[in-house]
């Protein structure tokens, strides 16, 4: 699923009063690191992650791209060292996940 540009702006709003949860160190992104982060994205669909100062193999970015596509979710944001992920859950009743706004596509009639 593509997000739009809306439905962007409103998870990286959301995104301001999270914790980074996540940290891509110096081991890189392994096993155990997508791992983490699938089950994060399932508890709570909007993830917050760090490249540290330790990590010469990777920027943002590219962890942040690499680290969606194990996990197949959807890079929000990067700014500096840190990045922004998204994926619905299933694991949560309707009403309780983030409600994305709906895409308003102009049609041509």
């Amino acid at each position: 699923m593509e997000l739009t540009s809306k439905q962007r702006a409103q998870l990286r709003g959301l995104a301001n009063s999270i914790d980074t949860i996540l940290q891509v160190g110096k081991d890189g992104i392994g096993e155990n690191l997508i791992k983490q982060a699938d089950d994060a994205l399932e508890a709570r669909e909007l993830i917050k992650g760090r490249v540290l100062d330790n990590n010469i193999e990777y920027d943002a970015r590219l962890a942040a791209e690499e680290l969606a596509k194990a996990t197949r979710s959807e890079v929000v944001q990067v700014i500096g060292t840190k990045f922004v992920l998204y994926r619905e859950t299933h694991s949560k009743p309707k009403e309780k996940r983030i409600q994305l706004v709906k895409s308003t596509k102009k049609r041509g009639n």
